[in-house]
């Protein structure tokens, strides 16, 4: 939602060009409400207020305006300007603006760059998208193994205006090997000591993760460690960037958005809701949509096939819906506890047989519970004469077998995705119930030929 509380004083400054007061209203507040206030105005306007910001504290604002916005005076605004802004940002972050923006535009913005910031952009943009060299900054306060702690804190003085965080500070070689890493904190602390070595206070045994790593294992990593950062090193233990606490929450936040379209079967986007075409839409839902109908498709053939049953016992179509969405629900909640549990690391394969007997005895606990109710709806709404010949048991005892067979199927289903080695969350919750509703089916119409076969 827009906040237009701003809105009618910020139009009036422009109209009058009142650039004092602009200059004011962009350095005073916090970036995020800066950028907040001004969502409200159009391209042309937006950047004519930005302007009177000051130079670190206008790519703040810019940072925090909508993803969309961004992308919006990328492309529509003048080249050299664009390309100040870019060159004042951070590596990582102005990687992941420019993948959006127009080929073109991105073409004529790097050759306006500094040389070294350019080749800097061509790099990052190298790794595929997904792993920890996509997602890493390249500023990094490193030192020498040969310095001194005094001389390291002339080093991180110098640095500390330019790298995006120097509370860890990485030891490296001439080769740029990372050896270990000493804290701002540690070097304070030994002042008292100013020619004694850094390497004699630097931690050698470093938690690393290599450029290559899939972005959701870094993630685990800095959730797993508490790290603030982590450094991201090459197939030689070259140093090459970091993943800080900030950018590992974007991977969260990425990452979940994604399990959150696979669980609910739709094939994760590429892009933000609204910027999807609707053709890219259709068939990122179509795929999963076409598999769920073909589980439909094969319920219905189920029912067609048990229709000589239905023939003779006419009151079981009434418990159809109640038995497939219960097995169908109960398949999803065990679904998605067991999907969750593998992203968190709460489980791993190897707990599969415990994991099986607890959803087991769970479906057991859950289905006679609901059989129970099923019981008592029977005898309620079956006509007496029904009743009395034993039909009442057929919907309880289904219960009691669906439930179990949800709770078996949506636990087990993942766990083999995982062995596979794909995505769990790939064993959506509809795709649970399709199949499930296929089990319920058979069940309850098998159970009921053993029941009611003999008169019944």
């Amino acid at each position: 939602m827009v906040n237009t509380l701003f809105l009618p004083e910020l139009r009036e400054m422009l109209e009058s060009q009142n650039h004092e007061e602009m200059r004011e209203f962009c350095n005073s507040l916090h970036a995020a409400t800066t950028a907040e206030f001004m969502e409200g105005l159009n391209a042309e306007e937006l950047w004519q207020v930005l302007a009177h910001a000051e130079s670190g504290t206008r790519n703040q604002i810019f940072l925090y305006l909508k993803h969309e916005r961004q992308i919006e005076l990328i492309n529509g605004q003048d080249r050299r300007e664009i390309a100040r802004l870019i060159a004042e940002m951070s590596a990582d972050d102005r990687v992941d603006i420019l993948k959006d923006a127009d080929p073109q535009v991105v073409t004529e913005l790097l050759q306006l760059v500094p040389s070294e910031d350019r080749k800097e952009i061509l790099r990052l943009q190298s790794y595929p998208e997904g792993t920890a060299g996509a997602v890493m900054t390249t500023e990094i306060a490193k030192l020498h193994e040969t310095l001194t702690i005094a001389s390291a804190l002339q080093e991180i003085q110098r640095q500390s205006a330019t790298y995006e965080t120097i509370y860890y500070l990485y030891v490296v070689d001439d080769s740029d090997r990372l050896l270990g890493l000493v804290s701002a904190r540690q070097l304070i602390s030994s002042l008292g000591k100013p020619d004694r070595k850094i390497t004699d206070l630097m931690e050698s045994e470093l938690i690393t993760v290599d450029v290559d790593d899939d972005q959701g294992e870094v993630a685990q990593k800095v959730a797993k460690y508490d790290l603030l950062a982590i450094p991201v090193v090459d197939h030689q233990h070259r140093l090459l960037g970091i993943i800080t606490y900030d950018d590992v929450i974007d991977v969260v936040r990425e990452e979940a958005v994604r399990d959150a379209h696979r669980i609910s079967a739709v094939d994760p986007l590429d892009e933000s809701y609204m910027r999807t075409d609707l053709i890219t839409m259709c068939r990122k839902r179509g795929l999963w949509l076409g598999l769920l109908f073909l589980f439909a498709l094969l319920t219905t053939y189920k029912l067609h096939s048990y229709e000589a049953h239905l023939n003779v016992w006419s009151w079981l179509v009434f418990f159809i819906p109640l038995v497939i969405s219960t097995g169908g629900n109960s398949g999803s909640q065990s679904a998605t506890l067991i999907i969750t549990a593998l992203v968190s690391e709460e489980i791993a394969l190897k707990d599969w047989p415990r994991i099986v007997r607890r959803e087991l005895v769970m479906g057991l606990m859950l289905g006679g519970t609901l059989g129970l109710f099923g019981l008592i709806l029977g005898w309620f709404v079956l006509p007496a004469d029904i009743t009395s010949r034993g039909a009442i048991l057929v919907l309880p005892i289904t219960l009691v077998l669906v439930v179990s067979c949800g709770t078996f199927l949506g636990s087990v289903l993942p766990l083999v995705f995982q062995r596979l080695g794909w995505d769990p969350a790939l064993m959506s919750n509809p795709f649970v119930s399709g199949l499930i509703d296929i089990v319920g089916i058979v069940v309850y119409f098998n159970v009921a030929r053993l029941l009611l076969s003999n008169g019944g």
